[in-house]
């Protein structure tokens, strides 16, 4: 089921026929290096599908979606909403990650301010976050670009990061 549409991709929830691609995006080094949680293995890619699949098990409206590029018809990574909590405190990230051949495009930002309007006009949420490694400068810099701002270090059980926020004011004109 197609979930958000822009120019160039298409965000929809995630298939069985989706696992072969989800896990080669996975085995690329320069993907996972900034995704302490990845799935290591086919079997804990095809759980995580699994676990996305019909939107986020607890949040239905949440998720890992399957990002394809509408040219191509190829799938080229796996962005959405994904639900945390810090600190006490419920919050909701904008999530992306795009095949390193599709890098450098735009795509990733593409995908972000899609997820962010959808985030607020159709779920109504008014704060959204990144959680990013301190040396990913390139999800900062999509993070920026979608109206982010870089709010603290954090950590959490699966490790530290920075984390960038933005309030509704901060994207809505």
């Amino acid at each position: 089921m197609k979930i958000l549409e822009t120019e160039r991709v298409i965000l929809r929830h995630l298939t069985s026929d989706d696992l072969d691609d989800l896990w080669a995006l996975y085995c690329d080094p320069a993907i996972t290096k900034f995704i302490p949680d990845a799935p290591r293995s086919y079997a804990e890619a095809r759980e995580e599908l699994e676990w996305h699949q019909h939107g986020h098990p607890r949040h239905p409206e949440l998720g890992l979606w399957a990002t394809v590029h509408k040219a191509s018809g190829q799938f080229i990574g796996r962005c959405g909403l994904l639900p945390w909590t810090f600190d006490g405190v419920d919050e909701v990230e904008v999530a992306y990650t795009i095949a390193r051949n599709f890098w450098g495009q735009g795509l990733a930002t593409e995908a972000a301010l899609a997820i962010r309007d959808y985030a607020n006009q159709k779920l109504g949420l008014t704060r959204l976050v990144c959680l990013i490694d301190a040396e990913n400068r390139a999800s900062a810099r999509v993070a920026e670009k979608i109206g982010m701002a870089f709010e603290r270090e954090a950590e959490d059980d699966i490790g530290p990061f920075h984390l960038y926020s933005m309030e509704k004011r901060a994207w809505i004109a």
